[in-house]
């Protein structure tokens, strides 16, 4: 591949702008974790009733504060495994870190469209 001042030129001869101070969703995401962090929210569809819930029925609105109240919890879990005391946590570690990453994109989501 070369680069010419504002192109990128392939050896196929296709050409495209720089990538020069575009996102780059590929290197800042790891498939890994959105896979594990999708089963989570896959498995926490199901509600005590027995129905499932949309997979996106959190973006309807959950308060900051239930947000906040609920990331505490994960992240005392968290904590607890990663000092050897996961006996009294609640889940799993990877458990607990879906849970804080789920309460931190819930309470980012609310933050960037305006609720509350």
């Amino acid at each position: 591949m070369k680069k010419a001042s504002q192109v990128r030129r392939f050896e196929s001869g296709a050409t495209r702008d720089t990538d020069e101070g575009k996102l780059d969703f590929e290197a800042f995401l790891s498939p890994l974790v959105l896979k594990r962090y999708a089963e989570y929210m896959h498995r926490h569809r199901r509600r005590s009733d027995g129905t499932m819930r949309a997979g996106d029925d959190w973006q309807q609105g959950i308060p900051k504060d239930e947000y906040a109240k609920s990331l505490l919890r994960h992240l005392l879990d968290f904590w607890l495994c990663h000092r050897q005391r996961g006996s009294a946590a609640r889940e799993t570690v990877t458990e607990a870190l879906c849970g804080i990453i789920f309460n931190a994109m819930g309470y980012l989501y609310n933050l960037l469209e305006g609720k509350e």
